[in-house]
């Protein structure tokens, strides 16, 4: 996949010859959340292609895992048990915890993408004597006191492109395409895909990043009779219409997997399914209230976004002779159903 262009490019990217032993052991350190484990998928893979003979582990927190299954490029995905640490004497349970893995993961190379205080610990405890742990400059917490290696970003790079930084500063090739090895996903239950769908994910977690209620069935009704199928969590109610399938609340990450590679096209708000998306089809539209699609986007160059009353490809985004005005939902929905017909 390539990179969108236009967006403020990683910084500082050598690609300097290997030097010194060749990692035996990798540990990832990614533990969350839902788009930064998507976004990590690519570095990883490269990582492993470029040392094939090394072990690589990745730490993740459990509800995340489903995005790691059948990955070749994992030899063991270690759960960091994340509910079980926190309050007030978290950080000190973490250590504890920590202390217990480094008896069996001591990495020769710990790449941290997490780039907090919590996961540089880990980092520490983890590596071996003579190893090394690489992150990134804009890494919070006080985190890169522990880092042996601190690769430059540009604070407004697209986090692929900060994550490829850190490869690049690796010796490793980053030349596109781009891997993403997600899993197939399974159907969620009761479910068909013999009848066409539009796959809407209208809500977030992420303060202001929601559609309403209302918002969703004016997008609904103007897409009939198209088919729309509802994914993701909510405590809003939704009402009903004859051409929806209501599977809120009911969709687990492999289901939204499951349901993005078989859409006509997909619809979300800025989240983490909206990036999923954006790895598995160019068949996209991403919704932005507040957010940067610059730094926060679809990293699909062809996807769409509705940002500030206008629709534009990501190619397109720092082109406003691209932009086309879309003053309402409605008109959002009726791209979609000109994209869906096309």
């Amino acid at each position: 996949m390539a990179i969108p262009a236009g967006r403020d490019k990683i910084v500082n990217l050598p690609n300097p010859p290997e030097s010194g032993p060749r990692p035996r052991d990798i540990l990832v350190v990614k533990p969350s959340s839902l788009g930064d484990v998507v976004h990590t998928l690519p570095v990883v893979a490269l990582v492993k292609r470029h040392w094939p003979e090394a072990r690589l582990r990745w730490l993740i927190n459990p509800e995340w895992t489903p995005l790691l299954e059948r990955n070749p490029h994992i030899d063991e995905v270690v759960i960091f048990p994340r509910t079980e640490l926190r309050g007030v004497r978290g950080l000190r349970r973490t250590v504890r915890w920590a202390q217990g893995l480094r008896g069996r993961v001591r990495a020769n190379l710990v790449l941290d993408f997490q780039g907090l205080l919590r996961s540089a610990l880990i980092a520490k405890l983890c590596r071996a004597e003579a190893g090394h742990i690489v992150g990134l400059s804009d890494a919070r917490e006080g985190s890169r006191l522990f880092y042996d290696r601190v690769v430059p970003v540009g604070r407004s790079a697209h986090a692929v492109d900060r994550y490829l930084a850190l490869a690049a500063a690796l010796g490793i090739d980053i030349a596109p395409p781009l891997e993403w090895p997600l899993p197939p996903g399974s159907a969620p239950a009761g479910f068909t895909a013999e009848e066409p769908f539009v796959l809407l994910h209208p809500f977030a977690r992420g303060a202001g990043k929601s559609l309403t209620a209302r918002d969703v069935a004016v997008f609904c009704r103007e897409l009939a009779p198209h088919r729309v199928v509802l994914a993701g969590r909510t405590d809003q109610q939704v009402a009903g219409l004859e051409n929806v399938t209501d599977l809120l609340n009911r969709t687990t990450i492999s289901g939204l997997i499951w349901l993005i590679r078989r859409a006509a096209f997909v619809v979300s708000v800025d989240s983490g399914p909206m990036h999923i998306a954006a790895a598995l089809t160019p068949r996209l539209l991403s919704i932005h209230t507040w957010s940067d699609p610059r730094k926060v986007g679809p990293y699909q160059p062809d996807a769409w976004v509705w940002k500030d009353a206008a629709l534009f490809q990501m190619k397109h985004v720092t082109d406003p002779g691209a932009h086309r005005r879309a003053d309402s939902i409605a008109e959002v929905a009726r791209h979609v159903a000109a994209q869906v017909g096309a």
